[in-house]
């Protein structure tokens, strides 16, 4: 457009629009897991770090505690359901929630509506299932974003959680948003889609066969040349980044979140 001055004088104006400015800033109310929360606090740092820039009004509730998750898996699901109870009460105005976990978010959206099946709950465990979003798919489908501006030199390969594949349904979107990084080379390791060995409680319960996983991740991840191991789920990351310590492999890894909130 052009600004008109008195005498037929005129200038170009032109209108620059911010990269992340957004009609209706949306509200997201963040679940922070229990091991991000005591073990990686910078994980969900960087996380409302991406989701502010991106455009969203981030809310914490400090009452939220645990998912349920790890008493559900231990077979304790008369506890389990009260710990959903009170997530579903925590987040029950939210307009999204959003978590840096695709093993949370999956047992939220998959097993709430069961476990909560013939209670009062069962409705709004239903209604909570569909605002509830993995970090990574909720920036590349809901808010269609995928490039923050980020940028971080190295050569990283990417670690696909059982989770996020086969609870949430991820696969390209923390592709997409990593291939938009600036300075970072992404290089596939072989057999990616492999568990890792952890599984919760799976890890204690059966050791051997969790450690020969994990080697065999590490070892596919290695085989790559790459610096860091990359990931949308800190559980994942801890089994690999414990044994690679312990096993002498250089390797560093890194939560998608951290990688994302870098550069800027």
């Amino acid at each position: 457009m052009k600004i008109s001055f008195p005498g037929g004088f005129s200038l170009p104006f032109v209108i620059r629009v911010p990269i992340f400015f957004t009609l209706h800033r949306m509200n997201v109310s963040i679940f922070i897991p229990c091991f991000v929360d005591q073990l990686y606090p910078q994980v969900g740092f960087n996380m409302v770090k991406v989701l502010e820039k991106a455009g969203c009004s981030v809310y914490y509730n400090a009452n939220q505690t645990c998912c349920g998750q790890p008493a559900f898996n231990a077979g304790f699901w008369g506890e389990a359901r009260e710990v959903c109870s009170k997530f579903i009460t925590d987040f029950n105005d939210a307009e999204y929630v959003v978590a840096p976990s695709a093993s949370c978010v999956g047992f939220v959206r998959n097993y709430y509506p069961k476990l909560l099946e013939n209670s009062s709950m069962h409705n709004t465990a239903k209604l909570l299932k569909e605002k509830t979003f993995e970090f990574t798919e909720f920036l590349v489908n809901v808010l269609k974003v995928d490039d923050l501006g980020a940028s971080f030199n190295g050569v990283a390969t990417y670690h696909d959680s059982c989770a996020g594949l086969r609870e949430v349904g991820i696969k390209s979107e923390p592709r997409q948003l990593l291939g938009k990084v600036k300075g970072l080379e992404l290089v596939e390791m072989n057999d990616v889609e492999t568990c890792c060995g952890f599984g919760g409680t799976f890890a204690v319960k059966f050791e051997s066969i969790s450690i020969a996983m994990a080697d065999q991740k590490a070892t596919n991840a290695t085989d790559t040349k790459a610096e860091y191991m990359i990931s949308t789920d800190m559980s994942c990351l801890m089994h690999l980044d414990g044994y690679m310590k312990k096993a002498g492999y250089p390797m560093k890894t890194l939560h998608i979140a951290d990688v994302l909130a870098s550069g800027w």
